[in-house]
Parts: structure tokens; C-alpha cells; sequence
């Protein structure tokens, strides 16, 4: 069950970056827009940017919920793009006053298990280390949030469709021959 007191204070941070900058808004601004207590805000998270790690990551997880296999991995990454799109006032203010790597890391956090998900399924009955599937997923995790960071710098301007119906066409297969080439050199090292 989500935890309502995270959600009314996301809900907050949201409604007030909307009508300004991330780094004008204070811990207080958020707690009297909901009406829950600094001790309530302090008990879950840090600070402000806590929040916004929380909320990214719950909003990316909302638009996966298990889309992460071969036959739908390709809808949970539209879907984490809509998500994006959908928060594009939250998202464009935190990427004007977050660190680039912060931004990044969101990110990677949310790509990363959406490619593991795939690559653990395609190299079921590969000969593949754990180090060899983290390495590919990795590869793949460093691109998807390279585009989707230029999108988000770029204002959100491209059809993200367009965006991910590319990176599909890139991803065809490849996943497949990384496992294949990683496999193959395991048993020429034997």
C-alpha cells in the first residue's frame, strides 16, 4: 500500500514547482501546502532532493509496473517517457536545479532494472556470468539515459514515440548477440 504521507508531500513539491523554481521552494513551503508536520517530512526523507529522488523513482515505477520483460520491455520504456512528459514542469525545474550525475542517477536506477529484467530472461541458457549480464545491461542502461537526458534538455520538444520506436530499432537483436558473444568467449577461455 503506498504510503500516503510520501504522496501528499510529493504531491505538494509538485503543485508548488509549478509556480516556482525548485531551489526557491523550503521543507516549510511543502509541509503547510499539505499540512503535514516538518517531523513528518523529516521522518521520511532528508530533503528536498530526497523527495524528488523518491518521486522520480516512484512516478518511473508506476509507468514500468513489471514491464520489464522481452515481449513488453519496449511499452514500460514508452511508458517511462510518458511519465516524463507527463511531469514535464517537475522534471524540467529539477533538471534546471539538480546536478546533471542526480538527474543521472534517477535515471540509471529506472533503466537499469527495465534492461536487467530483459537480459536476465534472454540469457536464461547462456553461459553468462552475473558480472557479464550487469556489463550488458549497463551498456544499454548508459545509452537509454544519455537520449532521454538530451530529450529533457532539448525542452521535451521530439515525440518521444518517434525517440523510442529508434531505440528499438537499434536494440533488435543486439541484446540477443551480446549474450551470444559473451557466452561464446566464456567457452573459448575454458
Amino acid at each position: 500500500m503506498p504510503n500516503i504521507t510520501k504522496k501528499a508531500l510529493e504531491s505538494s513539491l509538485k503543485k508548488l514547482m509549478l509556480k516556482k523554481p525548485l531551489d526557491k521552494i523550503t521543507i516549510r513551503d511543502v509541509t503547510e501546502d499539505c499540512g503535514i508536520s516538518r517531523a513528518a517530512f523529516y521522518y521520511h526523507f532528508r530533503d528536498i532532493y530526497d523527495l524528488i529522488e523518491w518521486s522520480c523513482i516512484e512516478d518511473a515505477a508506476q509507468a514500468l509496473q513489471g514491464k520489464k520483460t522481452c515481449a513488453d520491455w519496449q511499452e514500460g520504456l514508452g511508458q517511462i517517457f510518458e511519465a516524463v512528459l507527463e511531469n514535464k514542469p517537475f522534471v524540467l525545474n529539477a533538471y534546471r536545479c539538480i546536478s546533471r550525475e542526480q538527474m543521472e542517477n534517477f535515471l540509471f536506477q529506472v533503466t537499469y532494472s527495465l534492461i536487467r529484467g530483459v537480459v536476465d530472461e534472454k540469457s536464461r541458457e547462456a553461459a553468462v556470468t552475473e558480472e557479464e549480464k550487469a556489463f550488458i545491461a549497463g551498456f544499454y542502461k548508459y545509452s537509454f539515459v544519455g537520449l532521454m537526458l538530451d530529450w529533457i534538455r532539448q525542452g521535451m520538444r521530439e515525440d518521444y514515440q518517434d525517440l523510442v520506436r529508434n531505440i528499438v530499432l537499434i536494440m533488435q537483436g543486439s541484446v540477443d548477440h551480446a549474450i551470444r558473444n559473451f557466452a561464446g568467449a566464456e567457452r573459448k577461455k575454458r
